[in-house]
């Protein structure tokens, strides 16, 4: 039997790296003794992350364009040029029979470069709107998995598979790991628990909130699971010292924390929010509005205007949070239609329909 290589790249945030990690895994389910390596920007949380996951990685001199005027935009037409170069030694030397990009600036050069070689390429995009890479490469590539409909105006329609997006597997059976789950974390059984998630990096405005809100979420007899990110850490470990508080800056068991969790509160970054369909749980979105395309609030949309989550924007957080949160809490009927609709919309084969899509492409 061939042995096959791969070629992925995606990153920059969470949301790029563990759709490509939860990719590979697959694949290589289904061919043991296939190779696997990952590209992707230096200095980005791939280079930690994908090591982690037992895949070997390699860097690109490459960052996005800023907004405004800096220092990094000047540089960025030569690190997009010393990229490329970099990227054809990369597949001349690996050889992959496919490269597969999830998205994030380090998978434009090599995926540029592939389709310039004639090796075939897929792009997994999980956004309602996407970035300007996949748009970009996607004139060029074999295959476009997508995860939201009404991607036509983006991309070729003759290319796309609506297919969801990679998720981990172990949060696909999350309902009989509660206890296991409430002991794990230390968590008091006899209270509700909310989550909250601002991200793989964290989120400024989100951990504002909680902190202004803390007294109010305590009063309303919750308990706070508090992920707040690396970056704000310092700034928020002494909330643990109060009771019903935990604030952690990255939680390693996600499959066991959504099983704890009777609410959640999330940015609505696509792996969380195809992870947070899977779960089912009463969930208030709070979309970035500072990113790409404001496609975070799009996300949110798409699942909230079918009546499956609750969405406040940031702008009216102020108004709005405590009756939103409140009604959450004491209405049970609202709880249980969100979880009824929110899980219609979960996409459970993503990754194995992803790389059913990828075979196609080799054989």
């Amino acid at each position: 039997m061939k042995q096959y290589r791969f070629i992925l790249s995606g990153g920059g945030t969470g949301g790029h790296i563990y759709p490509a990690i939860a990719i590979a895994n697959e694949l290589k389910t289904r061919f043991p003794d296939a190779e696997f390596l990952f590209v992707g920007a230096k200095d980005k949380m791939e280079m930690q992350k994908v090591p982690q996951s037992g895949y070997q990685i390699t860097g690109l001199w490459i960052a996005g364009l800023q907004r405004r005027i800096t220092f990094d935009n000047a540089l960025f037409p030569l690190k997009l040029i010393s990229s490329l170069f970099r990227a054809r030694t990369i597949v001349r030397q690996f050889k992959p029979d496919v490269v597969i990009g999830t998205g994030g600036f380090a998978s434009g050069p090599l995926l540029q470069i592939a389709t310039l070689l004639g090796i075939p390429t897929v792009i997994q995009e999980q956004n309602s709107f996407p970035g300007i890479t996949n748009k970009l490469l996607s004139k060029k590539a074999n295959t476009i998995c997508v995860a939201y409909e009404n991607l036509e105006r983006f991309f070729p329609k003759e290319k796309m598979i609506l297919t969801g997006n990679p998720v981990r597997q172990d949060v696909l059976d999350i309902d009989s790991k509660r206890s296991e789950a409430l002991s794990y974390f230390n968590l008091d059984t006899n209270k509700k628990t909310l989550l909250i998630l601002g991200g793989s990096l964290g989120s400024r405005r989100i951990n504002q909130l909680i902190e202004k809100e803390l007294d109010f979420l305590l009063a309303s007899g919750v308990q706070v699971f508090w992920q707040c990110g690396n970056f704000y850490m310092s700034e928020y470990r002494h909330f643990s010292e109060k009771e019903d508080v935990q604030v952690v800056s990255f939680i390693d068991r996600m499959d066991l924390i959504y099983a704890a969790a009777d609410f959640v509160i999330s940015r609505a970054g696509a792996s969380s929010v195809s992870e947070l369909c899977l779960v089912g749980k009463p969930t208030i979105f709070i979309p970035s509005p500072n990113v790409a395309e404001d496609h975070q609030t799009k996300n949110g949309k798409a699942i909230a205007d079918k009546k499956g989550a609750l969405l406040i924007k940031e702008s009216e957080l102020e108004d709005k949070f405590e009756s939103v949160f409140n009604k959450l809490l004491h209405d049970e009927n609202l709880q249980n239609n969100l979880s009824l609709n929110m899980k219609k919309l979960a996409k459970p084969n993503a990754t194995k329909d992803i790389v059913s899509e990828i075979i196609k492409l080799i054989k």
